[in-house]
């Protein structure tokens, strides 16, 4: 008969929380979730390890729910928990690359067929261009693209009605069409 390793940590762990739900935590998750995944992309190379990360620090969250005071600051806290876990890893990790003569390149994916020193030209002159925006219009055109937030959302965070939300957008949008440095790069 074999014993679990960790009996006396488990039946604490059931003693303290007997199969705790939180629905708050999943309401979180679900709102949440593809801006957490953004921060973590931008702290990985690779989308899947972004993932892999996000769903550590959603465990680490979860099982610290009880202790969060303050349910405002839970990006904060989330964002906190994937820095220190990527942290963790890359402290961690064991060198697995090895030198060759020759360096693979990937086979390009059909219809995109795009050289990624093209795809940085238009990312930085998208930027040059956003940042000439005036200042209520760049914030709107961020919040609603870059944080993927709605109308109704972008207008409550800027205390503004959603029909100036939406006009100001459409200007935007018209001037970075317009823009000669995007024309360019098109």
């Amino acid at each position: 008969m074999t014993t679990p390793v960790c009996t006396s940590a488990s039946d604490a762990a059931t003693r303290s929380r007997p199969s705790a739900t939180y629905p708050s935590f999943t309401s979180y998750v679900r709102a949440r979730q593809p801006v957490l995944l953004r921060t973590a992309r931008s702290l990985t190379a690779n989308p899947s390890d972004a993932e892999d990360l996000l769903q550590t620090a959603l465990t680490k969250t979860y099982v610290a729910w009880e202790r969060i005071e303050d349910h405002r600051a839970l990006d904060g806290y989330v964002r906190r928990a994937l820095l220190n876990t990527r942290t963790s890893q890359w402290r961690k990790r064991k060198v697995d690359e090895f030198a060759c003569d020759e360096l693979p390149e990937p086979e390009p994916l059909p219809g995109h067929d795009d050289d990624p020193a093209e795809q940085q030209a238009l990312h930085d002159a998208m930027w040059r261009a956003i940042m000439r925006l005036p200042a209520r219009q760049r914030a709107m055109v961020v919040l609603r693209y870059y944080e993927d937030l709605s109308e109704v959302q972008t207008a409550e965070v800027l205390g503004v009605s959603v029909g100036t939300v939406k006009s100001a957008v459409s200007r935007a949008l018209g001037k970075l069409r317009e823009d000669p440095e995007l024309g360019l790069v098109r």
